[in-house]
C-alpha cells in the first residue's frame, strides 16, 4: 500500500530480532477475558495493521468488524475458541507503518505454536517484510487491504525477483479477499474517463503500492484513452509541494491524481496542487479514500475542494452487498455508527473466512497446513462480499471497485461501481 528497497528491509528485521517477542500494542480478545485462553481447543488468530497515524481511520473500523464477527460466533470457531489479538504494524514516531515493527510482529507470530490465522497486513509494503518471515514458518496470511500486484504475481507492474522472494519455502502462503491494483488502476482511468479527463498528472509515494498503482496507470491508459503527462516520485516528507504543482501546472493538466498513503504527504500535495489549478479534479486509490484525507475536520484537505474528489476502494455500497444490510445494522448496534468507513466490511468477512475456515475442517481446525491447503481450495466462498474464491497465486476472484465522491460531512461517499473489462496481462 515505493517499494522498501531490500537493504532496507533485511535491516529493520535485523533490528526486530532481538524484540522479536513482542508487538508494539496488541490486545486479545476470547471469550469473556482479554487474557489468552488455554487448553488444548484454543487457537490464536493475529491482526497486524497500523492502528496508529491517519491509517487508524480505516483499521480502526476494520479491526471493529473482525471483532465483530468473532464475536457473533461466540469466539468460537467449530470445536475451537478462539483467541484473538491485535498487533500493532505502526509506531508513534512513523505515525504509520514500520519495517521493524511489521517484522517484530510477524516473528510474534512464527513463535507461536497455537498460531494459525494471520490477518494482514494493510499496506503492501508492509507485506514485503512480513510474508517471508511467516512462510517460513507455514503461518496461514489473509489480507484484507493489499493490492500491489507483486506481492503474488509477475505482471507488468512488479519488480524483478517478485513474487518468487516472498515464499523462500517455495509454497504459497498469502492470500487476500481484495482485487489487485491491475483492476483498480483500470477502475480509476474510468472514473477519469468519466469525469472528463484529458490530462492527468500523476504523483506516487515511492513506496510499493503508491509507485505500483501509478505504474499501472500509465501501462493500462490507453485501453481507457487517457492521456497522463507525467509520473513522479515524491518526498513524502517534504514541507511542500509548491514546485512540484507549478511543473504540473505547466503541463497543462486538468486532472490530478495521487497514488499512496495519506501520511504521505497526500494532503499537503493535494492543496498546493489545488492552489495552482483550482478547477482541476482530484482522483487517488484506496490508500486515500478515507476521512483523514477527505475531512478538513480530520486533519484532511479544505472542504472546498472536497466537490473535486473521487477516490476508489475495493467496497461498494455496503447496503448493496448479499449481508450488507445485516452487518450494517449488527455494526450500528455494537460501535453505535450506521455508516463505517468501507474496510470495516472487509474486516468483518477476513474474520469470517477465517472462522469457517477452522470449522469447517473439525478436528484438523487448529492445523496450519491444512487451514492453508482449505484456503487455495475454496473457490466458492459463502461471505458477507458475496461468493468468491481465490487462484493459485492467492488473489480473489472479486473484480470490481467503488468509486467515491465526498459527502458533505467530509467522509467518503458510495457512487458507483466499476467492474474494468481490460487490464494488462
Amino acid at each position: 500500500m515505493r517499494r522498501t528497497t531490500a537493504i532496507a528491509a533485511l535491516a529493520a528485521i535485523a533490528l526486530a530480532a532481538a524484540g522479536c517477542s513482542s508487538s508494539g500494542s496488541s490486545s486479545g480478545t476470547s471469550g469473556s477475558s482479554s487474557s489468552p485462553a488455554a487448553g488444548g481447543n484454543t487457537v490464536d488468530i493475529y491482526s497486524s495493521l497500523p492502528m496508529q497515524g491517519a491509517s487508524s481511520a480505516q483499521t480502526i473500523p476494520l479491526v471493529n468488524g473482525i471483532k465483530l464477527a468473532l464475536s457473533q460466533a461466540g469466539n468460537k470457531a467449530g470445536q475451537f475458541t478462539v483467541n484473538y489479538q491485535v498487533l500493532d504494524d505502526s509506531t508513534a514516531a512513523a505515525g504509520k507503518w514500520d519495517p521493524g515493527q511489521t517484522a517484530a510482529n510477524a516473528r510474534k507470530v512464527a513463535s507461536d505454536s497455537k498460531a494459525v490465522f494471520y490477518i494482514g497486513e494493510f499496506n503492501s509494503g508492509a507485506s514485503e517484510v512480513s510474508i517471508p518471515i511467516l512462510n517460513e514458518a507455514g503461518i496461514p496470511q489473509v489480507s484484507p487491504a493489499n493490492t500491489y500486484v507483486g506481492l503474488t504475481t509477475n505482471l507488468p507492474g512488479s519488480a524483478p525477483g517478485e513474487p518468487q522472494k516472498y515464499y523462500p519455502t517455495g509454497k504459497r502462503t498469502y492470500l487476500r479477499i481484495v482485487p489487485i491494483d491491475s483492476i483498480q488502476a483500470a477502475a480509476d482511468l474510468i472514473a477519469m474517463k468519466n469525469a472528463g479527463c484529458t490530462k492527468v498528472a500523476v504523483a506516487n509515494d515511492k513506496e510499493a503500492y503508491g509507485a505500483g498503482l501509478a505504474t499501472l496507470l500509465g501501462l493500462e491508459k490507453g485501453f481507457y484513452g487517457i492521456n497522463i503527462v507525467s509520473n513522479t516520485g515524491i518526498d513524502p516528507t517534504a514541507p511542500n509541494f509548491r514546485s512540484y504543482a507549478s511543473t504540473v501546472q505547466g503541463q497543462g493538466a486538468n486532472c490530478f491524481f495521487f497514488a499512496g498513503i495519506v501520511s504521505n504527504g497526500a494532503v499537503q500535495i493535494t492543496k498546493d496542487v489545488h492552489s495552482a489549478l483550482p478547477t482541476a479534479k482530484i482522483f487517488g486509490g484506496d490508500g486515500v479514500c478515507t476521512s483523514s484525507y477527505t475531512a478538513a475536520s480530520q486533519g484532511g484537505v479544505p472542504a472546498a475542494i472536497d466537490p473535486l474528489i473521487q477516490c476508489t476502494v475495493a467496497t461498494q455500497d455496503l447496503a448493496a452487498y448479499p449481508g450488507g444490510k445485516d452487518f450494517l445494522s449488527a455494526y450500528a448496534a455494537k460501535y453505535n455508527t450506521s455508516s463505517p468507513d468501507p474496510y470495516a466490511i472487509y474486516g468483518y468477512a477476513v474474520m469470517q473466512l477465517a472462522l469457517n475456515t477452522i470449522k469447517n475442517l473439525g478436528a484438523q481446525g487448529n492445523s496450519k497446513s491444512a487451514i492453508l491447503s482449505a484456503l487455495f481450495a475454496d473457490k466458492s466462498v459463502q461471505s458477507v462480499l458475496g461468493t468468491y474464491g481465490f487462484d493459485a497465486n492467492g488473489d480473489t476472484t472479486l473484480k470490481s471497485y467503488g468509486v467515491y465522491k465526498v459527502g458533505s460531512n467530509g467522509d467518503p461517499v458510495f457512487f458507483q461501481t466499476v467492474t474494468p473489462t481490460k487490464t494488462v496481462s
